[in-house]
């Protein structure tokens, strides 16, 4: 078979160049390339290759739809980008803001024992709100989540994706940086909320925006790929607890450190963020044809084929209203949506947070002591990125809503299995199964909400229904520590396993298909 034509990504007057942040993500790329049985097999379908100019190439042809007949659209334009190094390098660029919000969010449960060994948080009735402090933390965390997601989130439909997630990543940043210089229990637990707000807008903001600049055939892969970026926060925040945590370096203590580095290197990474382009889906939506024009064009370029056509007025995606309502989530076209995916929210949250962040507690509770249970929720963490990672070689070969579905019980299974181990080796195995289950869940999840709901009402829409995962979180916390404490380990798990059951009837049954479907025709 002839080998494909390759395609360089040029202007008419400057190659296309790499910047200093692209062949940062260009090394990045590369070392995703593994050997198995001495198999080459790739972990994503394009690695660049650079010429000595620092042209970039990418070795895949368009897809077949992808004809210039089929271009003469926002949604056929993007649907003919080919899975090249360009787009790739953009969305590891998006997902870099992601990488901390999942740091801080998983940090949660991490640092806590630093501040109850520091004299900062106290347990029971002795914390400052009547209950354990690290359930208040937990609480206030997710609080701000919801707020953040229910209430400013709808913002990205009205200002646009890009100024939304800048604006959210710089709070989150300098209220992280602020909280881990407070002395007590009650400033860290409010600024720990105020944190939260930020996190709650963000995670919205980047699902919106991915799905609405990746190619359908490409969404759920995209999304795969995404989320192992981001979920390589879960290993390194649980890395660097365990190193730091029972540790005092220049007079602070090792808690405020795993805090101080997440906030500095969110705000690298909001500098680097700053030249991403506005979703083109938005800008037609807005009525900014030429704007929209230009940064399809530029996005085509970078991904080495040639600038499609003009953007006219009556292309679909200029068709929906500049401005969305809350009620138009409830019309008859997608109220079954919103209450399926409010349902799905609230208890998949409990299953994901539940297991995260108490794992040092479950484990602890299952035997180990608190340096062998923060060691072993490293090694069962790294199941979140290499789960995502494995998943996306199969994530766009079948819908959504069943990897949902199959997901959650896989999470079931090995819930169970978890609940009556009490050997380290069979503990870190079905940890690792069910933290595998769970990143699978994530990344098939936050894809399928965003496919659902129209542009102009996708962040709002979205938002609403993601809160309510945050507003579980908010009980589930209390909760999930009440239940420990009376039920111990196996009680727990018993409440993540039937929150994952109602996961399953409510998609399973409800949920609407996706797969391959352009956005506009969900």
């Amino acid at each position: 078979m002839a080998k494909p034509a390759t395609y360089v990504a040029k202007s008419s007057a400057t190659p296309l160049s790499a910047t200093a942040d692209e062949l940062i993500i260009l090394l990045f790329l590369r070392l995703l390339t593994v050997d198995v049985l001495n198999n080459r097999l790739q972990v994503f379908p394009i690695l660049p290759e650079v010429d000595a100019d620092m042209t970039t190439h990418s070795t895949r042809l368009p897809p077949t739809h992808a004809s210039s007949a089929t271009r003469n659209s926002v949604a056929g334009r993007i649907d003919a980008l080919p899975a090249s190094a360009g787009l790739w390098r953009f969305i590891t660029l998006l997902a870099l803001g992601g990488f901390f919000e999942l740091y801080d969010l998983f940090e949660t449960g991490y640092i806590s024992t630093g501040l109850l060994a520091a004299g900062v948080f106290h347990t029971g009735e002795a914390g400052v709100l009547g209950f354990s402090d690290q359930a208040a933390f937990a609480s206030a965390t997710f609080l701000g989540l919801f707020f953040g997601a229910s209430l400013l989130a709808p913002y990205a439909d009205r200002f646009g994706r890009r100024l939304t997630f800048m604006c959210a990543l710089l709070w989150y940043g300098l209220f992280s940086l602020l909280m881990a210089f407070q002395q007590s229990a009650e400033m860290i637990i409010l600024f720990r909320f105020l944190v939260g707000i930020g996190l709650g807008v963000e995670l919205v903001t980047i699902d919106t925006y991915l799905s609405e600049w990746v190619p359908s055939h490409l969404r759920s892969r995209a999304f795969a790929y995404a989320f192992f970026v981001q979920f390589l926060s879960v290993p390194a925040v649980a890395l660097m607890s365990w190193w730091l945590v029972p540790q005092t370096v220049f007079g602070l203590e090792g808690w405020r450190w795993v805090v101080i580095a997440g906030a500095l290197c969110s705000l690298v990474i909001w500098l680097v963020r700053r030249n991403l382009p506005e979703s083109a889906r938005w800008l037609a939506q807005q009525g900014r044809y030429q704007a929209a024009h230009e940064v399809l064009s530029a996005m085509e370029q970078r991904c080495g084929i040639p600038a499609g056509p003009a953007i006219l007025p009556d292309d679909a995606a200029a068709q929906l209203p500049k401005r969305g309502r809350f009620r138009e989530i409830w019309a008859p076209a997608y109220r079954q949506r919103t209450l399926m995916l409010v349902v799905m929210n609230f208890f998949q949250a409990i299953g994901f947070f539940g297991f995260g962040n108490w794992l040092p507690a479950l484990l602890s509770g299952r035997g180990a002591t608190v340096t062998h249970s923060l060691l072993y929720a490293f090694f069962i963490t790294l199941a979140y990125p290499l789960g995502s990672l494995i998943c996306s070689r199969y994530a766009d070969k079948l819908e959504n809503k069943w990897q949902i579905v199959l997901s959650s019980l896989m999470t079931v299974v090995f819930g169970t299995l978890f609940a009556f181990q009490t050997q380290p080796v069979l503990l870190i195995l079905c940890g690792f199964l069910i933290t595998w289950s769970n990143a699978w869940l994530t990344f098939s999840f936050h894809a399928y909400q965003t496919e659902i709901f129209p542009t102009h009402i996708r962040a709002r829409a979205v938002g609403f229904c993601y809160s309510f995962s945050r507003l579980s979180t908010v009980f589930s916390s209390i909760l999930i520590g009440v239940i420990l404490q009376y039920a111990g380990t196996p009680g727990v798990i018993t409440f993540i396993v039937l929150s994952m059951l109602m996961v399953m009837l409510s998609v399973g049954i409800y949920g609407p298909k996706t797969r391959g479907i352009d956005l506009e025709n969900i």
